[in-house]
C-alpha cells in the first residue's frame, strides 16, 4: 500500500488504488498489471494465473484498426468523463438540486408502498449524493437509503430516517417483523432530537453518524426484535426501551439505556460495562477482526466508485470518526451492473471476464448458479437485490479464492430445493489467506414466506478465514408457504472452514440445528435463534439422543471454539408440550469457551431443559423469563 491522493475521491491517507492496468490490455475486460498482484494468489479457484495472464495478453495482441474487444471490457466504449450508471428504475438519486417536494413524494411512495409489503416485489434505493436534506425517510420492506459519500457527514438528513412500529389489530404498535430494510453512510439531524430505528431482523444502521438521540423500539412500547449497528456514531444516548436483543460493532454512543436479553457491544466506544445476566451486557473491548461492508461513492469529479474498507484487527470505534477509511476504491466501470431481466449466463459471463458484479434492485429469478470464481471479486446489492434459484441449483457459489467480498443480497428458497443458498468455498485444498478473507455481510436468507422453499441449509461455509458479519437465515413462521412439510431446510449455517469469525447471526426456525459448527478456531459475537415453532409433535423433532435439537451446536471433534452473548428462544406454537435437552451443545474440550448464554420460552410454549449441554436450569412457564449460564464449561448460573 502506498500513500497518495486519489484523484478520483479526495482521499488521503494510506489507500490502495485499485483501477491501475496495463496500458496494452486496458480495454480486456481483465484484471491486469497491479490490480492482478492485489487480487489474485498463485492460482485462484482453480483458474492459474498464467492462464489469466495469457488471455490477457491474446486480448491485447489485437493490432490496431482490427475488431474491437468485447463490449463488456472495463471502460471500453464509455465517453470521456463519469457518466451517470443506469442503476434501472428502482434506484433513485438525488443530489442537493433535486426540489424537496420532488424527493419527499418519491420516499412517500415507496413507504406507502412498502410498509405494508412484507412478501411483496418491490425493491427501492434511494441515493444521496453529497449535500445537505430536509426530508422526512420513513422507510418500509425491501427500501434502503444511502449515502454517497467518502465519509457519513458528507450527507446530511435533516428529518428523519426512520423506521415505525406496525400498529396491531387489538392496540399498541410492534416492530417483531420489520424486516430488511437498510440505512448507510450518511449523517441525520433528527427533528426534535430522536431517531426512531424500530426494527427486528435484517435492518442494519451502517456507517450513521446519528447526532441525537437513536430509539430502538416502537413509539407505544411494543417489542421489538433487533438488530445492528455497526461503524456508526450515535452523539446522544441509545434508548433501548423493548428492544429483546442487539448488536453494536465498531462503533461509539454517548450512553445506552437499558437491556432486555441479550445487548451485545464489540469495539465500542461509550458502551456500558460487562454485567451480564443482570443487566444483560455483553461488553467486549475490542473486535478481533473486521473489514466493513463496501459502499458506493461519488468522487470529486462525479465519477461512480465503490469503496473497499481496509482489513483491522483488534479495533474499536467507527473507521472514519477520526479522519477517512482506510482502504481502497474501484469505479464503476469495473462493474457489470446487473439487472433482474439479465440471464445467469450474462452474470456469469461477466463474472469470468473479470468484471465485478452490482445487482441492482428487482428479484433475481435464476436457473443456475452464480460462479465466482476470481479471488478479490465484489458482489455487492443494492436495494436487497433478491435471489431465488428457480430450478433449485445453488445460487451463488464462490470458489476457494481469497479476498471476495458478498454484500446486501437476499437470498430466496424456491419451491424445488436447493441442497444450498450460498456457498462459499469447501472440499479439499481450502485456499485463504487471514490478511485477505472472503466476507458475507449484510447477507439475508428466506426459507418460505413468499412461497414455498426448500433447501437443506441456507449458508455453507467451506472456506477458512471467513468473516460472517450480521446475516439472517430465516426458515418462515408466517406468510405463504409454510408448514413443517411446505418450507423445509435443515440447518441454517453449516461452517466447516477453520478460523471463521461471525458478528451477528440471526438464525431461526431450522428443522435441526439453527447453525451448526464443524470447523476449528471458530469465534461467534452475539447469536439469537429461535427454534421452529411448528414442529408438528415431540416425534417430528426428536433425535436419537434425545429429544430436539440445539439451537447452536459445535461439533464433538471441534477442541477450539468461542462465542459471546448466545441466545435461544422456543415458542412451538402448533404442540407447546414439545421438549428440547439443551438450547446449545458443545465438546467438553479445553479450547471451548462459551459466555453470556440464555434460553426463553415464549409464554410456556414449550420447555428448553438446559442452557448448554445439561448446564442452567429449564426454561418454561408463562413467565418468560430468561435462564442464563455466565461462561462455559466453568458454571456461573444466574
Amino acid at each position: 500500500m502506498s500513500s497518495f491522493r486519489d484523484p478520483g475521491s479526495e482521499l488521503t491517507g494510506s489507500v490502495t488504488d485499485t483501477t491501475t492496468t496495463s496500458a496494452s490490455t486496458s480495454g480486456a475486460g481483465l484484471r491486469t498489471g497491479a490490480a492482478v498482484d492485489a487480487h489474485l494468489g498463485p492460482d485462484a479457484g482453480g483458474l492459474s494465473r498464467r492462464s489469466f495472464l495469457a488471455t490477457a495478453a491474446l486480448a491485447s495482441a489485437v493490432p490496431a484498426g482490427t475488431a474491437a474487444a468485447p463490449a463488456a471490457a472495463r471502460g471500453q466504449g464509455r465517453p470521456q468523463g463519469p457518466a451517470e450508471p443506469d442503476f434501472g428504475p428502482n434506484v433513485r438519486v438525488f443530489d442537493p438540486a433535486t426540489p424537496v417536494a420532488e424527493i419527499q413524494a418519491a420516499l412517500d411512495a415507496a413507504a406507502q408502498q412498502q410498509v405494508v409489503g412484507e412478501f411483496g416485489t418491490g425493491r427501492f434505493a434511494f441515493l444521496f449524493k453529497p449535500g445537505t436534506y430536509d426530508v422526512d425517510a420513513q422507510l418500509g420492506y425491501y427500501t434502503s437509503v444511502a449515502g454517497l459519500g467518502l465519509s457519513p457527514d458528507d450527507v446530511t438528513i435533516n428529518g428523519a430516517v426512520r423506521v415505525e412500529g406496525r400498529p396491531q389489530p387489538g392496540g399498541g404498535d410492534s416492530a417483531l417483523t420489520n424486516f430488511w430494510r437498510s440505512a448507510e453512510n450518511l449523517a441525520v439531524a433528527p427533528t426534535g432530537g430522536a431517531n426512531r430505528w424500530a426494527v427486528s431482523q435484517a435492518a442494519p444502521l451502517r456507517r450513521v453518524h446519528i447526532r441525537g438521540q437513536l430509539h430502538l423500539s416502537p413509539r407505544q412500547g411494543g417489542f421489538a426484535s433487533g438488530g445492528y449497528i455497526a461503524d456508526s456514531v450515535v452523539d446522544g444516548e441509545v434508548v433501548n426501551a423493548s428492544q429483546q436483543q442487539w448488536l453494536t460493532r465498531n462503533s461509539a454512543v454517548g450512553g445506552w439505556s437499558n437491556g432486555v436479553w441479550n445487548q451485545v457491544f464489540c469495539g465500542v466506544t461509550g458502551a456500558p460495562e460487562q454485567s451480564f445476566p443482570q443487566p444483560s451486557y455483553t461488553t467486549l473491548p475490542t473486535t478481533p477482526v473486521s473489514r466493513e461492508k463496501p459502499f458506493l461513492y461519488v468522487d470529486a469529479t462525479g465519477g461512480y466508485r465503490v469503496f473497499l474498507p481496509a482489513l483491522r484487527h483488534g479495533t474499536k470505534g467507527a473507521t472514519w470518526s477520526a479522519g477517512h477509511t482506510p482502504g481502497s476504491s474501484i469505479p464503476i466501470e469495473q462493474f457489470f451492473v446487473a439487472r433482474p431481466t439479465d440471464s445467469v449466463r450474462t452474470i456469469n459471463k461477466a463474472l469470468a471476464q473479470g468484471k465485478h458484479l452490482l445487482l441492482t434492485p428487482g428479484i433475481y429469478r435464476l436457473t443456475g448458479t452464480v460462479k465466482v470464481k476470481w479471488a478479490g471479486t465484489v458482489v455487492l446489492g443494492l436495494g436487497f437485490a433478491t435471489l431465488v434459484p428457480v430450478t433449485g441449483a445453488v445460487a451463488m457459489r464462490v470458489e476457494n479464492v481469497r479476498g471476495v467480498r458478498i454484500a446486501g443480497l437476499l437470498f430466496d428458497a424456491a419451491e424445488a430445493e436447493s441442497r444450498a443458498l450460498l456457498e462459499i468455498g469447501g472440499g479439499r485444498g481450502r485456499r485463504s489467506d487471514p490478511q485477505d478473507p472472503a466476507s458475507v455481510q449484510d447477507v439475508f436468507f428466506r426459507v418460505g414466506g413468499a412461497g414455498p422453499g426448500r433447501t437443506g441449509t441456507a449458508l455453507v461455509v467451506g472456506s477458512d478465514d471467513v468473516l460472517i458479519d450480521h446475516v439472517w437465515a430465516w426458515r418462515a413462521d408466517h406468510g405463504s408457504g409454510v408448514g413443517w412439510t411446505v418450507n423445509t431446510a435443515e440447518h441454517g449455517i453449516v461452517v466447516n472452514g477453520d478460523n471463521v469469525l461471525a458478528t451477528g447471526l440471526f438464525v431461526e426456525h431450522f428443522q435441526r440445528e439453527n447453525v451448526l459448527w464443524n470447523g476449528e478456531h471458530g469465534r461467534t459475537v452475539m447469536f439469537q435463534g429461535e427454534l421452529p415453532y411448528d414442529p408438528p409433535h415431540q416425534a417430528a423433532y426428536r433425535r436419537p439422543d434425545g429429544d430436539g435439537y440445539p439451537a447452536y451446536k459445535v461439533a464433538e471433534q471441534v477442541r477450539q471454539h468461542e462465542a459471546w452473548g448466545l441466545g435461544c428462544y422456543c415458542f412451538f406454537t402448533v404442540d407447546p408440550e414439545i421438549r428440547v435437552r439443551s438450547g446449545f451443545e458443545a465438546p467438553v474440550a479445553d479450547g471451548v469457551r462459551l459466555y453470556d448464554l440464555l434460553t426463553v420460552s415464549l409464554n410456556g410454549a414449550g420447555v428448553i431443559e438446559h442452557v448448554v449441554n445439561d448446564h442452567g436450569g429449564a426454561a418454561e412457564g408463562t413467565a418468560t423469563v430468561p435462564v442464563t449460564v455466565v461462561r462455559y464449561p466453568v458454571l456461573i448460573a444466574g
